[in-house]
Parts: structure tokens; sequence; C-alpha cells
């Protein structure tokens, strides 16, 4: 068996040119969707994010506004920023790029931002209407594999799924969507014990570790047949990779994405359908 490969820039190209369609419609009621970025300090791999946000936004028609920051601005004046594109009704999502320099208060500063615009999914309101089934803004990666899912076809209802990753921007997003598709969810972390066990007995296993040093995702570890999605992001010998033994693991997997090229086109992608959707409110 050789496991075919989800091919996350096709599916994120398709999604984009629906989003297309949509801009255009909206622009005949009087609707430009506008995202807002921000970026504090000149993080490399952020500054690189930012820009790749900034023009997946612009090539499907969506307005952006740059704001790049010192990175000592203080918290008041970084929430002051955040207050006045609250305020703009030209401006439909925000999204601050993680994470925040030290002397900033994460949490506190994500959730100054208008949850009608809060395009990452992360303030406590969106995270909550989540777990109740009643938010369109769901944090971007959990939300591009879903996608992933769908368009490929891949059986959820009753399958076993592993995640491994705890965190607010994946795993636990991830759990609540896949819960809602009628999944028995599992999440794992750096404290399980006995990860094999779970592993080998999942039907979709979803990992978001990205430490090589710590965990590699090998053929042993994985059932005949099982879907194989990838978030990690790691550099070996100046290479890009994930977080699966990729080469070995698509021998054994049925399904399996690629780094890069998997979950990754897709985030972005969704952070513009999220854009697109926080914008339908502003419609005429």
């Amino acid at each position: 068996m050789t496991a075919k490969i989800i091919d996350g820039l096709a599916v994120s190209n398709h999604v984009k040119e629906n989003l297309r369609n949509e801009i255009s419609g909206l622009a005949t009621k009087g609707v430009i969707p506008c995202l807002a970025t921000i970026i504090v300090g000149s993080d490399p791999p952020s500054l690189v994010y930012i820009n790749n946000k900034q023009k997946a936004a612009n090539s499907i028609g969506i307005r952006t506004l740059d704001y790049r920051l010192d990175g000592e601005i203080s918290q008041k004046e970084l929430i002051t920023l955040i207050e006045k594109l609250n305020l703009d009704s030209t401006v439909h999502g925000i999204l601050i790029q993680l994470p925040l320099p030290d002397h900033l208060d994460q949490y506190q500063i994500i959730n100054k931002v208008d949850p009608k615009k809060d395009v990452d999914g992360l303030t406590y309101i969106n995270s909550g209407l989540l777990l109740n089934n009643k938010t369109n803004l769901i944090p971007c990666t959990p939300l591009g594999i879903m996608e992933l899912f769908r368009f490929y076809g891949i059986q959820l209802d009753g399958a076993h799924s592993l995640i491994i990753n705890r965190s607010n921007l994946v795993g636990k997003p991830l759990a609540s969507l896949l819960l809602r598709k009628n999944s028995t969810v599992t999440i794992s972390h750096s404290h399980t014990k006995n990860l094999k066990h779970f592993s080998q007995n999942a039907d979709i296993i979803i990992t978001a570790v990205g430490n090589r040093d710590s965990f590699v995702l090998t053929p042993d570890m994985v059932k005949y047949g099982s879907t194989i999605i990838d978030v990690g992001t790691n550099r070996v010998n100046g290479k890009l990779c994930g977080d699966v033994d990729f080469e070995k693991v698509k021998e054994k997997a049925g399904f399996i994405t690629p780094v890069p090229g998997g979950v990754g086109p897709m985030t972005i992608c969704m952070l513009l359908r999220n854009t697109v959707e926080a914008s339908k409110a502003y419609a005429k």
C-alpha cells in the first residue's frame, strides 16, 4: 500500500476560487472585505507568515492593512490600535501575529479584538461559541484540516481520531470540530504515557508537535490504511519537514499530508475564508 497524498495546495486553490466569486458578490453590495494584520517586532518567521498572508489576501481581492509595530510598543498603545480597528466599519478582520513579545499580555490583547472581527477564532467568546457549535469564525488550522477531510471524503463518523497536540490553536478546537462530526477523539501530549498504544489503534492521526528532537511519528506507530495529517513544521539540515517520517509512513497509511504543501496552504486559505465570512455582516 502507498498512501494517497493529500494536496493542500490544490484544495486551497479550489477554495480560493470560490472565495473570489463570493468577494465579487459582496462588491455588488458595497463591501470589499478588508483584513488588518498586526505584527510586533521583527521575528523572521513571523515576518514571513505575515507577508504570505498579505500576499494571499491581495491575490483574491481582499484589501489589507499592514501594521508593523516596534518590538517595544506598550500594552496600552497596542490596545489603542486594536480598539481603533474595532470601530472602523471598513475593517472586517483583525489578525494579531503570534507569538507576541514577553512584555505583552497575549491573552488580554487577543481578547481586545471584536469577536465579530476575530478571524483567528481565538477570543474567549469565539472559543466558547465553538464548543456550542455557534460560531463561523474558527481557528484556521483546524478549519483547514476539516476542509481537507471533506474534500477527500475521509470518513469521520465513528472513526477514532488521535490528536497529538492540546493547544488553543490546534488541538482543542480540532477536537470540538471532530466531535461535531461524530468522531471518537483522543487528545495526547507530552505527558501521555504509551502514546503508541493510542496511535496504533487510531483511524486518523493529527500530529502538531513541531520538535523533531523530541518526537517523530514512525511506521510502527500507525496502523495500515490510517489517515495521517501532519501539522508540524521543523527544519532538519536546512530542509522543511513535519512530525512524520513521511517516506516510510506513506507506505503504510491510506492518506497522508506532505510538509510542505499539506496543511500549511489551508491555514492561510481559511484565514481568507474567515475574513470573507466576517465581512458578510456589513453587506447592504
